[in-house]
This record gives structure tokens, C-alpha cells and sequence, in this order.
């Protein structure tokens, strides 16, 4: 399960890294908020462009952490599956096979089975996760 945990974090990690200024902890760069603003494959409802960059900038820092650490591991899985299907309907449909379809496989995973032996959630509740 580690080994699971890790490959679904090193995805949304890299693309969290992608979003930021070079050099920064969290700072959206300018690029980013374009892409969700202008960009014509952007096509999310509902979200103001800005705050969505700012929102999934965040969320692909913080839930590889949890998910690594294993803290968290069904809910960060759930949130990331999200994400994918996300991207999948409005970012690039036509990403499904092998692209997303292993994303999804990977955090389907982790939300039946949880985080393993080697988590911080089976630390912190004395039972499998």
C-alpha cells in the first residue's frame, strides 16, 4: 500500500510543482491562473478561475503529503479521485485509457484498502487500515 500511496502522490505532486513560481513554497504563478482563466481546454463550471487555481494548486501539495505519510489515506484518495474525474470531464476527455483510467485504479485502491501497515493512520488507530 505504500508503494500505491506513493505512485498516486508523485502524480499530483509533479503537476502541483508545475503551478507554482519556480523557487516558491505555494505561490501560483502567473501562468497557472492564465491556464484556468483563458485557456480554451479549461471548461470548469461553477469555480471562479482564480480561486480554482489557487484551490488545486493547494490540494496537489497537500494530499501527496498526506497520502505519503499515509495520514488521511481513504479521504486524500477521494479528493484526488475527484480531482481526476475532474479532469477527466472538463480538462481532457479524451485522457480516459491509460492516463486516467490507472489514476482512478490507484485511488480506488486506496479508498477500499485505506493506507496499509506502513501508515500513519494504522499508528494512529492501533488497527488495519
Amino acid at each position: 500500500m505504500l508503494f500505491v500511496r506513493v505512485a498516486l502522490a508523485g502524480i499530483f505532486w509533479r503537476s502541483g510543482q508545475t503551478k507554482v513560481e519556480e523557487g516558491s513554497l505555494l505561490s501560483v504563478s502567473e501562468n497557472t491562473l492564465y491556464q484556468f482563466a483563458d485557456d480554451p481546454f479549461n471548461k470548469l463550471p461553477l469555480l471562479p478561475a482564480e480561486f480554482a487555481a489557487h484551490l488545486t494548486t493547494y490540494a496537489e501539495h497537500l494530499l501527496p503529503i498526506l497520502l505519503v505519510a499515509g495520514l488521511f489515506t481513504r479521504l486524500s484518495a477521494l479528493a484526488l479521485l475527484g480531482m481526476t474525474l475532474v479532469i477527466q470531464i472538463f480538462i481532457f476527455p479524451d485522457a480516459w485509457w491509460p492516463v486516467h483510467s490507472l489514476w482512478v485504479a490507484l485511488a480506488l485502491v486506496l479508498i477500499v484498502r485505506g493506507g496499509g501497515d506502513l501508515s500513519l493512520d494504522k499508528l494512529l488507530t492501533g488497527r488495519r487500515t
